[in-house]
């Protein structure tokens, strides 16, 4: 017998016993990198990963002695912290450790305060080895704004991405680590130390170019103006005209509750005909082509035309039109006809500014989703002889938002294209790894001649024309409006969408603005002059407070943003003595990258100001050790 069992180890490969044993015991998990902080332009914070932390109990490692002599204090201090009756946390812990359980689940998902609370606990403040208390450290990410540009600010979720967490989701994301695992039986593993095999990297912090104060100017003047008209859905997008930054989007639909939400990209997901703000697009192409100045003049009739068989008719009156009044007025019919004279023997010269202009690319900016465009050519089957005057004043084409605010930020910017830009900077550490620069698109999408003599005629529209309900002499704006219908085709009511699109101040442009409603209740108003009109004059006038303008009183309420939040010193922090500092009161934003710069790993949760710290003032700190904040508004 002992023979046999001597020739069995020696023809025993015991490293295959080893592997073997290991490989089913043991395993490399994923720790995941915390994802880094999207913040406004101006450092407020918009998306952030806090710490949650899932506790668990190794009922293996707790003496006997200790147990007995501190379950029911234990068990008492779970029933006030979670609300359940203590003699039902007994009955359950005296059940688990019958069975020797290594890894029973306590709770899920504390924050710092009910972690550091639930750790002083009796049994549980002796630790992992002696008490059995086990955490495990999990990343969540929280919007810091609750209702503004939560659709713009979307999300990662592996394979589904969208808006600015979806863009930039590479510098975000970091560098995942690992950690081993024991299994504790078949569905269970429990992490044997925390960092041993490779810690993770976090992420880098992104700065977008959403200006908070704009962006929620705009979300409230739009909201307001949804309710007034019962609109189904609407979008506003602001542009700074010399950079071609974002500074708001947003995008606002009713769910069922009657709410009106941000959680769809309408102005890059959609194409939609964009109706008569595309008119500054068509007469732009013959202003540049020479073909029309200041002195054409075209014969609009009685405001009724019938082209190739199709009807085109405007809204308002008829006679003959300067180039100015077309604009003004929104003559459908002058478009046609000065579009038609002139291109349609030849559509594809005109439509040859409309590929200069990238209107028919899909624009290469970073959010993901945004939808090329789709504009009828002689190629297509669906052209036919009317078609060109069709487009001419913005039907037979489907363009998103974004894209055709760009357009009329290039008129503002002189006639230069700029590409819309979503991010500022990217920071880690401290430290500036990138900082974002104006994109040219088109350097000159007209002559200048052609430039002024549409910014004047954009002008003119806001101070005489189908915008004159937003003049004021006080802000001088040019814009155009615009009022769309769309499935016609269909059986039932007149669906619209009123739009307006402009700039400020027309003589000198700062921002670019594009306001689009979707299905206002038509018996309170439906065109562009009425419904989007005002959303862009209350976002002008709020947006442009910094400058030394008297802007009517009207346009100065309803604001939402505390702006004493956003401006704060940034207070030197030091550690001397390898003592912590008092860091309550402080802005979390200013002191968070100090904190790492020294070599301090930090877990915080929330934003705004520093309310808690751990460890307190005057405690011994070492490099590497971990300090956690609780930070609120």
């Amino acid at each position: 017998m002992f023979l046999a069992r001597i020739i069995i180890l020696q023809n025993t490969n015991v490293q295959e016993i080893k592997d073997d044993y290991i490989n089913k015991n043991y395993r490399t998990a994923t720790l995941k990198a915390a994802r880094g902080n999207l913040f406004a332009s101006d450092g407020s914070i918009l998306a952030t990963t806090v710490m949650r932390y899932d506790i668990y109990l190794d009922f293996k490692t707790m003496k006997d002695t200790v147990y007995s002599n501190n379950i029911s204090a234990l068990s008492d201090s779970l029933s006030k912290m979670f609300g359940k009756p203590s003699l039902e946390f007994k009955r359950k812990f005296d059940e688990q450790r019958k069975k020797k359980n290594q890894y029973y689940t306590l709770a899920k998902g504390l924050d710092f305060d009910q972690y550091d609370r639930i750790r002083k606990f009796p049994i549980f403040k002796r630790g992992k080895n002696k008490g059995g208390f086990i955490v495990d450290r999990n990343y969540k990410r929280e919007l810091a704004t609750s209702e503004i540009g939560a659709g713009t600010i979307g999300m990662d979720e592996g394979e589904v991405k969208a808006g600015l967490e979806g863009a930039f989701s590479k510098y975000l994301k970091g560098t995942d680590g690992k950690r081993l695992e024991q299994r504790i039986n078949s569905s269970q593993w429990k992490p044997i130390d925390y960092w041993k095999v490779q810690e993770p990297v976090d992420g880098e912090d992104v700065y977008t170019t959403l200006d908070l104060r704009i962006q929620d100017i705009a979300h409230s003047a739009l909201q307001k103006q949804l309710i007034n008209f019962e609109a189904k859905h609407g979008t506003v997008i602001v542009m700074e005209v010399g950079t071609g930054k974002v500074r708001a989007m947003v995008n606002l639909r009713r769910d069922d509750d009657g709410n009106y939400v941000d959680s769809y990209n309408y102005a890059l997901k959609d194409n939609i005909e964009p109706g008569s703000t595309f008119k500054t697009i068509s007469l732009l192409a013959a202003m540049d082509d020479g073909f029309i100045d200041e002195n054409t003049t075209v014969d609009v009739g009685n405001g009724v035309w019938v082209y190739a068989k199709q009807r085109i008719s405007d809204g308002h009156g008829g006679g003959t039109y300067d180039i100015s009044d077309v604009l003004a007025k929104s003559s459908n019919v002058g478009s046609a006809k000065l579009i038609t004279k002139y291109y349609a023997e030849k559509p594809q010269i005109f439509l040859d500014h409309l590929r200069r202009w990238k209107l028919f690319d899909k624009m290469d900016i970073e959010l993901p989703g945004i939808t090329k465009p789709r504009i009828v050519t002689p190629e297509s089957k669906r052209w036919n002889a009317a078609t060109l005057a069709s487009i001419a004043y913005g039907y037979s084409s489907n363009i998103n938002l974004l894209q055709l605010a760009t357009f009329y930020n290039g008129v503002a910017n002189g006639g230069k294209m700029l590409k819309p830009l979503f991010i500022d900077k990217i920071m880690k550490d401290g430290k500036v790894m990138y900082n974002a620069k104006p994109e040219v698109m088109v350097d000159k999408m007209a002559s200048e001649k052609a430039i002024k003599m549409m910014t004047s005629a954009l002008t003119k529209a806001v101070e005489k024309g189908t915008g004159k309900s937003i003049f004021t002499p006080n802000l001088k704006m040019a814009g155009k409006t615009g009022t769309a219908r769309f499935e016609y085709w269909l059986p039932g009511p007149m669906k619209y969408r009123a739009s307006f699109a402009g700039f400020y101040p027309a003589d000198n442009p700062k921002y670019t603005c594009y306001v689009m409603i979707s299905e206002p209740n038509t018996a309170k108003g439906f065109y562009g002059g009425t419904v989007s009109a005002p959303v862009f004059k209350e976002i002008a006038g709020k947006t442009f407070l910094k400058t030394p303008q008297n802007i009517e009183k009207e346009m100065l309420v309803d604001r939402k943003v505390n702006l004493n939040k956003m401006v704060e010193p940034n207070v030197k922090v030091a550690v001397n003595n390898k003592q912590m500092p008092s860091v309550v009161g402080l802005i979390g934003k200013n002191v968070i990258p100090q904190l790492e710069n020294l070599g301090y790993r930090v877990d915080y949760k929330g934003v705004g100001r520093i309310t808690e710290q751990f460890p307190l003032e005057g405690t011994v700190i070492s490099k590497n050790q971990r300090i956690y904040l609780s930070l609120q508004n």
